[in-house]
């Protein structure tokens, strides 16, 4: 059939018009967030939505970034979401390369026992056991170390490595490599979309950390941005907080959705660097055997 054909056409019109109205059903609720944001008070009383305020204001983002320690958590966010993804990049594709390697012994005991942890957990108390027995409480390693290896992302990482052809390792042996320079000089460059949208996974769940800030950080001078927007939300809905952190109080409606926007501004940032190795990474990886 030409491609030009009438059912063709029709064929083209009915798919873009659906994906139309789903990219529309995702956009439009954040439009609303983003422009609530900037509205007036009266305006967000008075409208259930809001794509284009009428009156345009600053007010509740004067008052988000006029809390003294929001520079300092922003700091911490970015640190933590930093050596969080090194951290987590590094132990993830050490260990997804060892078992991808069809020669290691016990690694179906082992790809088990990453299996089986997607399933179940210790659970809150136990874990907090832990992290208060190495010492880490309130300090921001408690942020990295418990979460610092996704089973999820392990096993998307393995799988990619495992489409990687096994020649390939076979011919820098040959050549005299062993095992790290093949990692390093020849797995790694082949695996940069993989590497990529294993790094925005972790990236996105470091910067949202909001449990682990609140279980393991007693210092509310410690607190990543999450906790401290939620803590402004607390405080502009006129409910008790820590009275060090904010100071006055403006309309919680219109706080509520700068603060929403403010947590999700810097990963929206970050992900058009590594859309183009999004889709490739997620889809070989998750379908490879």
């Amino acid at each position: 059939m030409h491609e030009n054909s009438i059912g063709n056409r029709i064929f083209n019109f009915i798919n873009l018009s659906i994906l139309l109205l789903i990219s529309l059903a995702c956009l439009i609720p954040f439009l609303n967030v983003i422009s609530s944001s900037f509205a007036t008070t009266q305006e967000v009383i008075e409208k259930d939505f809001i794509i284009f305020p009428t009156t345009f204001t600053l007010s509740a983002y004067e008052y988000i970034f006029s809390t003294p320690t929001i520079f300092k958590s922003f700091a911490v966010s970015i640190g933590v979401t930093g050596i969080g993804t090194f951290v987590s990049m590094v132990l993830t594709s050490f260990m997804a390369y060892s078992l991808s390697r069809r020669y290691l012994h016990g690694r179906r005991t082992i790809n088990f026992v990453v299996v089986f942890t997607m399933l179940f957990s210790g659970g809150m108390i136990p874990t907090y056991l832990v992290v208060k027995n190495f010492g880490l409480i309130n300090t921001y390693w408690a942020l990295i170390l418990p979460v610092a290896i996704s089973a999820f992302n392990l096993i998307i990482m393995r799988n990619f490595f495992q489409a990687i052809p096994d020649s390939l390792e076979e011919s820098a042996k040959v050549d005299g490599c062993n095992d790290l320079m093949i990692f390093f000089k020849i797995i790694l460059p082949l695996s940069l979309p993989s590497i990529a949208t294993i790094s925005l996974f972790y990236a996105v769940a470091y910067w949202n950390e909001y449990t682990n800030a609140i279980l393991y950080l007693n210092d509310s001078g410690k607190w990543p941005i999450q906790v401290l927007l939620r803590q402004i939300v607390i405080v502009s809905s006129g409910m008790q907080a820590d009275a060090s952190v904010v100071e006055v109080v403006p309309p919680a409606q219109t706080i509520k959705m700068a603060v929403i926007t403010v947590a999700t501004i810097p990963m929206l940032i970050l992900y058009p660097f590594l859309q183009k190795y999004f889709v490739k990474g997620a889809f070989v990886g998750s379908v490879k055997a």
